[in-house]
């Protein structure tokens, strides 16, 4: 069970260094109450991304759970498909197990911003190391505004995986995925 929740919400506005915020008791409305406690008015349409989880899991903020940040921001829940084999790598197969997990109940606005590929667009990394650009979903263009609802787990592969993750794997298309796990040599 979890004790703690570590909430961050990472809006870049300047070049500033980020609040973080701590919260011993995990409820849908102490999510709004952190927000709030930025005091930013986010405007036009925003986009809250989101990890849908797998056929199957259990790991993964609810749509439930995150009802009320939802309401009250009006957001519009975001994800892509994912870049190997299983439940999200299709369009087709990701809106099926967005229809299981409940993203699409109540009349959620949920969106797949890769559902086109051919609409998808490069991003430029500024400062890299390694890779210059990342390949995100058409759709991202969008939103004016995105904050990112992660969960906190151990990854197999030797990492942790969160909001960082989410800023760059989590808004990447399929292309931008396979991108960035080749090391930049291929998009398929």
């Amino acid at each position: 069970m979890i004790k703690y929740l570590f909430f961050v919400i990472f809006i870049f506005i300047s070049y500033q260094k980020s609040d973080v915020y701590f919260i011993k008791t995990i409820s849908p409305s102490n999510m709004v109450k952190m927000f709030k406690l930025l005091n930013i008015t986010l405007k036009g349409n925003i986009g809250l991304k989101v990890h849908t989880g797998e056929l199957g899991g259990k790991y993964f903020l609810h749509p439930d759970f995150l009802q009320e940040i939802y309401d009250y921001t009006k957001g519009t829940f975001i994800e892509c498909n994912t870049a190997y084999s299983g439940s999200r790598h299709t369009t087709e197969f990701h809106k099926s197990l967005l229809n299981s997990h409940g993203w699409l109940s109540n009349n959620r606005r949920t969106i797949i911003m890769d559902e086109n590929p051919s609409d998808d667009f490069e991003l430029t990394i500024q400062n890299y190391q390694k890779i210059n650009k990342n390949i995100v979903g058409g759709k991202l263009k969008d939103f004016e505004s995105c904050i990112v609802l992660s969960h906190f787990k151990g990854h197999s592969m030797g990492g942790f995986g969160g909001a960082l993750k989410q800023l760059s794997i989590g808004f990447g298309s399929q292309a931008g995925k396979a991108y960035i796990h080749s090391g930049e040599a291929t998009r398929n």
